[in-house]
Order: C-alpha cells, then sequence, then structure tokens
C-alpha cells in the first residue's frame, strides 16, 4: 500500500494510562490487540478498509505481538481462515465489506458456524447501508439468524464499541458460536477517546509455537452425522450460554427516563441518532441523557426474551427502532411478548419507513406520530418546528435555482488510466456495432455513467465475464465484459476465465490492469509492480511501465489462446484491439489488458520524489494540454468522448461564436487522453501540447529568450 498509516501505527501501541483519540475503526483496531487476537486477515472494502490496512502496515509492531496478519485474497479465503479457532484456543478476527462480502464468505461461514469454536471468532463487517452506500441494500441480520451467529451493533460512542471487541471474543468463547461485529459508516468514522489498556500477546502465537496439532475429532467437522448435533447444540447449549452471557454482564444497556409507561428499543448502531431526534422534542439532552426510558441492544442477535418482557413488562406502549427490512427484531420482540402474555402495544414499521436509512430526519418524523399518539406530556411543537424548517430550506435551494438540481454522478479520477479505454470501445462500437457488456465491481464501473453509458449487468466483483455466458448463445455478435486486475484475482480468475476457457465460449474479455484494487483504497495485489520497476520509471520521470507480467503468465498457462496487452493510453491502437477482437475469426475466449497505472497511486509516488527534485534546483518537465479557443468550433465532441473532470466549457470571446469552447483547467495531470482523442477519432485540430519546465539548463534558458523575442516581433 502506497498511503502511510504511520501516525495510526502509533497510535496501536499506546498501554494503560493513556487516552486514545481518533475515529471509530482505528479504536476497534486498538481493541482487538488488547484483546489478545492471536491472528487477523481480511478484504478491503469500505468503511473497515483503515483496519487491515493499519494491520498490515504495523507488520513489524505485530511479530512484536506474535500476531500474525494476511490480506486474504478474498472474503472467502479470510473466513476460511476462522478455521483455526474451530479446534485451538486462538482468537482470530477477520473484516470485510458487508453484505456482499458476506455473500463471498458464506460457505465458509457457515462451516464454521456449524461445528463452532472454541478461540473466539469475531467477524467485522462494514455494514454499508443507506444513502452512502456503495452497494446492494441487504442487512447482515438476515444472515446471521440464518447460520446462528451472533451478531454485535455496538453504540457508536468509542468507548461502547471497544467494550463489545473485548466481550465479543469472550460471549464467542462461553457460548463456542463466532460472532459479528456489524459497524455502519458513521460508526467506523464517529470521533471520540477512551481509555487505553495494555496490548495483549496472545499465549499461542508466532513467538510462542505449539508442539504439536489437535487430535483428530470428527465432531468438529462439518459432516453428518455430526451436523444433526450441530444443529441441536446451536439451541440447546450455544445460544441459551450466549444470553446467560448478554444478561451477566450487561451486553445490552438499559437507561431509565421519568415518562416510565412507554419506552423504545432500539439498535445500537442506531442510538446517537435516537437521541439527536429526542433532543428536537427536549426530552434529551446533550449528553445523550433521555427522559424516555430505551433498551439498547448492542447485541441485536439472539435476543434475550426475558430482557424484553422486563421492560416492556408495566409499559402501555413500546416503540422498536430497526433500520432495514424485514423487522426481524420487531416480529421477534412481538412473538416474545406475545408467548409471556404481555400486553404492551408494539409499534415499528407502522409509524417507521419499512427500508432506508433511519437519519435522525426520519427518526424524528416517526418520534412524531408515536409521541402524538401515546405520550400527551410530551411537547411537539419545538420539533415539527424543527422539521418544517428544514423541509422548508429544501424548498428554498429549489426555488432559488428554478429547476432541480442535474444529477452529479460519480466519475474517474483525473487523468485515470481506464477512462481513455472507454473512449476507445465508444469509438469502437461505433463501427462494429453495440455490443452486450457485462460491467463489473470496481473504479471502472464509472462508465456506466455518462458520457459512456456502458453497462448491462453488475453481478458480482470479478464476476462480469461469468455473467455474460447465459447471453453469449442468445446475440448474433460477441459480447464483452470488463473486469480490474483486482476481480481478475479476487473471483474473475475462477469464476470467469476457467468457466469461459472449459466450455469454449467465444466472448471477449477487458481487464484493466492499473496495478492495485484502487476502488478500495489501492491496496497492493500479486500483479503491484515492485520498488525495483517503480524507482526506474521515477528516474526517467515517466508513468509507471508495469512489467510484472502475473496476469498475462497465468492466462497463458491455462490455456488463454488470444491475448493481448495494450497500453491503456493508446487510445487509437486499444480502438484497433478491441476491432481485431470482435471481428476475428479466431472462436475461443479473446482477452486484452488495459496496462495503465492509477493515477492516484502514480501522484502519491511520484508528488515527493519531484518535491525532493525541485528543492535540490534539478531540472523537472511537467506536461500539460489545451484547447485554441480560435480553432476550436464549439461543437463539444471532446467532451462527450472523454469526461474528463479537467475538459470543460469557456465563454469562445468572440462574438461571431455563439456557443462556449473547450477549455482545459489547471488540474490536468497531463495525461493526454485529450489529444489521444483527437487523433484516434480524427476530431478538430485544437489541442496543443506544453511542457512546463522548472529549473531549466542554460540552454534551453537561451532557446526560451530567443523564443519570446521572435513571438513579441511577430506579435507588433
Amino acid at each position: 500500500m502506497e498511503i502511510s498509516f504511520t501516525r495510526e501505527v502509533d497510535q496501536l501501541r499506546q498501554g494503560a494510562g493513556t487516552t486514545f483519540h481518533g475515529e471509530g475503526i482505528l479504536a476497534i483496531t486498538k481493541a482487538l490487540l488488547q484483546s489478545g487476537v492471536a491472528y487477523v486477515g481480511g478484504y478491503q472494502g469500505a468503511p473497515v478498509s483503515h483496519l487491515l490496512d493499519v494491520m498490515v502496515q504495523a507488520e513489524d509492531y505485530m511479530a512484536e505481538l506474535g500476531v500474525h496478519v494476511e490480506a486474504c485474497s478474498n472474503e472467502a479465503s479470510a473466513a476460511a481462515m476462522l478455521g483455526a479457532s474451530i479446534h485451538y484456543p486462538l482468537r482470530g478476527a477477520v473484516t470485510w465489506k458487508s453484505v456482499v462480502g458476506t455473500n463471498v464468505a458464506a460457505d465458509a461461514l457457515s462451516n464454521l458456524a456449524s461445528p463452532g469454536v472454541v478461540g473466539g471468532a469475531l467477524i467485522i463487517v462494514g455494514e454499508d447501508y443507506g444513502e452512502g452506500a456503495s452497494v446492494i441494500q441487504e442487512r447482515t441480520h438476515a444472515f446471521a439468524m440464518k447460520s446462528s451467529l451472533l451478531l454485535l451493533d455496538p453504540r457508536p460512542q468509542l468507548p461502547a464499541m471497544v467494550r463489545m471487541v473485548e466481550h465479543g471474543f469472550a460471549l464467542s468463547e462461553v457460548s463456542n458460536t463466532p460472532a459479528i461485529l456489524q459497524l455502519r459508516i458513521r460508526a467506523c468514522h464517529v470521533r471520540g477517546s477512551f481509555e487505553c489498556k495494555d496490548n495483549v500477546s496472545p499465549a499461542i502465537s508466532r513467538k510462542a509455537l505449539m508442539e504439536s496439532p489437535a487430535r483428530f475429532d470428527y465432531e468438529r467437522l462439518s459432516h453428518p452425522p455430526s451436523t444433526f448435533r450441530h444443529e441441536k447444540l446451536k439451541f440447546e447449549q450455544r445460544l441459551p450460554a450466549a444470553r446467560r452471557y448478554i444478561l451477566e454482564h450487561g451486553l445490552n444497556e438499559v437507561f431509565g427516563g421519568r415518562h416510565e409507561d412507554i419506552g423504545i428499543i432500539v439498535q445500537g448502531g442506531l442510538h446517537n441518532a435516537l437521541v439527536r431526534a429526542l433532543q428536537q422534542f427536549t426530552v434529551a439532552d446533550a449528553f445523550g441523557a433521555a427522559e424516555i426510558p430505551m433498551l439498547v441492544l448492542n447485541v441485536t442477535y439472539p435476543l434475550v426474551p426475558e430482557q424484553i418482557a422486563d421492560f416492556c413488562r408495566g409499559k402501555r406502549v413500546v416503540l422498536v427502532v430497526e433500520e432495514g427490512q424485514p423487522e426481524f427484531i420487531e416480529q421477534e420482540i412481538a412473538t416474545a411478548l406475545r408467548r409471556m402474555e404481555i400486553d404492551t402495544a408494539l409499534h415499528g414499521k407502522d409509524l417507521l419507513p419499512m427500508a432506508g436509512e433511519y437519519n435522525v430526519e426520519v427518526i424524528a418524523e416517526g418520534l412524531v406520530k408515536f409521541l402524538a399518539r401515546h405520550a400527551a406530556a410530551v411537547p411537539l411543537d419545538a420539533a415539527r418546528d424543527w422539521l418544517a424548517a428544514n423541509a422548508a430550506r429544501r424548498q428554498a435551494v429549489v426555488a432559488q435555482l428554478e429547476l432541480p438540481l442535474p444529477p452529479r454522478p460519480p466519475q474517474f479520477c483525473v487523468g485515470c488510466p481506464e477512462r481513455p479505454v472507454f473512449s476507445a470501445i465508444k469509438q469502437a462500437q461505433a463501427n462494429v456495432g453495440p455490443v452486450h457488456y457485462a460491467a463489473d465491481i470496481g473504479c471502472h464501473s464509472f462508465a456506466t455513467f455518462e458520457p459512456f453509458g456502458f453497462g448491462h449487468t453488475i453481478l458480482g466483483y470479478g464476476m462480469s465475464l461469468a455473467s455474460r455466458a447465459g447471453v453469449s448463445p442468445m446475440l448474433g455478435r460477441r459480447a464483452m465484459a470488463v473486469m480490474g486486475d483486482g476481480g481478475f484475482w479476487h473471483n474473475g480468475l475462477l469464476t470467469g476465465v476457467e468457466s469461459a476457457l472449459f466450455n469454449q465460449d467465444d466472448a471477449v474479455l477487458l481487464i484493466m490492469k492499473n496495478g492495485y484494487t484502487s476502488a478500495t483504497g489501492t491496496q497492493e495485489i500479486i500483479s503491484t509492480p515492485d520498488d525495483e520497476i517503480k524507482a526506474a520509471a521515477e528516474n526517467r520521470q515517466q508513468s509507471l511501465v508495469d512489467r510484472n507480467h502475473t496476469i498475462e503468465d497465468t492466462l497463458k498457462g491455462i490455456g488463454v489462446g488470444w491475448l493481448r496487452t495494450v497500453p491503456s493510453y493508446e487510445v487509437e491502437t486499444m480502438r484497433r484491439t478491441l476491432e481485431e477482437a470482435f471481428t476475428t475469426d479466431y472462436a475461443g475466449l479473446k482477452v486484452i489488458i488495459a496496462e495503465g497505472e492509477c493515477q492516484l497511486e502514480r501522484q502519491r509516488r511520484t508528488k515527493p520524489w519531484i518535491a525532493g527534485l525541485l528543492k535540490a534546483g534539478k531540472r523537472v518537465v511537467k506536461v500539460r494540454y489545451g484547447v485554441d479557443a480560435d480553432t476550436c468550433s464549439g461543437d463539444h465532441s471532446c467532451i462527450r468522448l472523454s469526461g474528463c473532470p479537467t475538459l470543460t466549457l469557456k465563454d469562445s470571446g468572440d462574438p461571431l461564436k455563439v456557443d462556449p469552447v473547450a477549455t482545459v483547467i489547471d488540474c490536468c495531470v497531463g495525461c493526454g487522453l485529450c489529444g489521444e482523442n483527437a487523433h484516434a477519432a480524427t476530431l478538430c485540430p485544437s489541442f496543443y501540447r506544453v511542457e512546463v519546465v522548472k529549473n531549466p539548463g542554460l540552454a534551453e534558458r537561451l532557446l526560451a529568450g530567443l523564443r519570446r523575442g521572435v513571438i513579441g516581433m511577430l506579435a507588433r
């Protein structure tokens, strides 16, 4: 990884008597070390990427503690790591983005949940749900219920989150059940402090090895007839043990209030939003103390029926605040109350939205309905005024604009090496006709937006080639799939390439080889260029040329017969290669590798080096592109073909030119795409290339002076 987490790694070393200050996901990372974790693995993905990134960069410190850290190739391999806790008293933690990551890990998780664990097993998932999400809208809760995994949903305050990590391991061990710790985006990035404890070196570790493996025990395998016993153990021993631990250690929190005849049951992760909503009714203060009793479920599965009954008994009505659908928690609470013949009225999804993120406003709107019906003593005017003021502000913005804001979809970074590839695809389709385009997870999925609009399906990370298998036989022309090098190693090699070769499919696969898993934070992969290649590129002051042929060698090794590697920025070459792939007589799988380093990584790599050259007074050349306003015709075809944020519009300054002309703004990184497109698509010759030289030599300064003189003479 090129991003440095030096400060975060230093924070992991804090011990007893010190106070940690920072964000939630790093506090979770520190809590793992305080809990004596023996091994950590995972697959990166927002909002939990930093946990694994920091652990990987803290390799030296992890070695001191004896903790093993492994960056896994996908979530399935991460989940399989937890198999170490089935036989051995090893505490292990893995992490990934949910719910898509949990889907990938499902096979291993089911086979882990069946025999159970001896050492504590903690799965830390980024619950990517709501308006800020980047994936399908599903909840981890369903998976936890299906496999009888413990589900922790900690109150998003750092001391509570750290406490739930420590108790999560103990809860897992006492019930022999793996536990999931779900963290919403806000919980991962909430900032705060907590009192540290000393980190604990595990009793069995890389520093303290076991003399021999565990003895064979058929009962610890997920094979019949053991699996039938596992099923009984889950509900007769493991879940009851978990419920006892939850009660004895107060993992779920009960907060009292003066309105004792009503109550609220809330998921732990929603506690902060609920308190903020209650503040609008003046029934909660700035420190979180509320006048309405609350049961905060820091463990949402399993629930403890006795605890639910104790909270509801004596109350006229209770509101369940549960984000997402279906209403698993509300249904379980209703069942528990019915079985215990407790007649407390229950509200939830009848007053709150069935689906969608529960932000402060959404919860406040539900509370207005709930309190108006059941709590006449609670004033509602302040909250109604607050909600009305928010709505008025939105209407005022719309009125000022006169028209709704135009959609602003996400875009490729400036200079992204994937943008020129899609420009080439657009040009190729103009010649060969439209093709079925199977998109994939990754930066390249931005091509589904304008100005490209490519993509018929997105089925999963690395699964684009597999997703066109049912379409290809039904089309009169070849279908195309696109995936990144991260997706290729994650899943695409096996589910896509191997299957296509086995079935002798006639299809086109385009692999974006930018050297990293860029969409998850530019983590390194097996085909990331090594330091020697990077240093050579810097010394030549040019973009990195990846001489790592791991992907090409792998494809040749499993039998790909038609393979081309094309530099991403060579639009004309890429267009010709694509047209060849769509029209060649070769009937098997055709693979094109678009090779170009991730621009973000290139900037991180070269900026400090260039700054060092400038400080030392050495010569540095920067390339910039521009548009000659006099030559530009104003048809804007260059913008429609590129979509680069630095290529925009300005007034021509010519009264005879009504339309604005194209212009290149200052954030241009000099990738050259605009010029390449102009040549490949035979656009107007209005683009020019400029080399800006810092610390030029004597000859260059003399030549520049001569040029200025001649130009000045001609201008006069």
